[in-house]
């Protein structure tokens, strides 16, 4: 592979990418931390007198659900605008540790505190609409 056709700053963005990585495999692992705390066996999604464990259970779930969009935007968006788009993607993980301390309070209401990762995810739209308005226009 010629890494010379890609400029030196996307690694910034499989760094992002990594940490996304890391982030699930750690809500992963409180999922199951939380199935043997609350006595919830697999392959039970959810608890119908645990609602705790389902709060935990969810931020893990949402993240996966959002991890399609996270990555593409990611490493599409950063081909042409690397800084911007690794800010914007580290932006949504930061996002994604409030959204999961939110929800997992006590009080899932708190998980608004979360909605800054939408900042994020926006920057990293407008870094692939960018990129394809340049493919579509050159």
């Amino acid at each position: 592979m010629d890494l010379a056709s890609f400029k030196q700053d996307y690694g910034y963005v499989v760094l992002v990418g990594t940490g996304s990585i890391l982030l699930n495999a750690y809500f992963a692992y409180k999922v199951v931390r939380a199935r043997r705390q609350f006595g919830v066996k697999a392959p039970e999604m959810y608890s119908d007198t645990q609602p705790a464990f389902n709060c935990i259970q969810r931020v893990h779930q949402n993240t996966l659900e959002m991890s399609p969009h996270f990555l593409t935007t990611l490493f599409v968006g950063g081909i042409m605008h690397p800084r911007l788009c690794s800010a914007g993607g580290a932006i949504y993980l930061v996002g994604r540790m409030a959204y999961s301390y939110g929800y997992t309070s006590g009080d899932p209401s708190q998980r608004r505190f979360g909605e800054i990762g939408s900042v994020g995810f926006l920057i990293m739209m407008g870094c692939t609409a960018a990129f394809a308005y340049q493919l579509l226009t050159r």
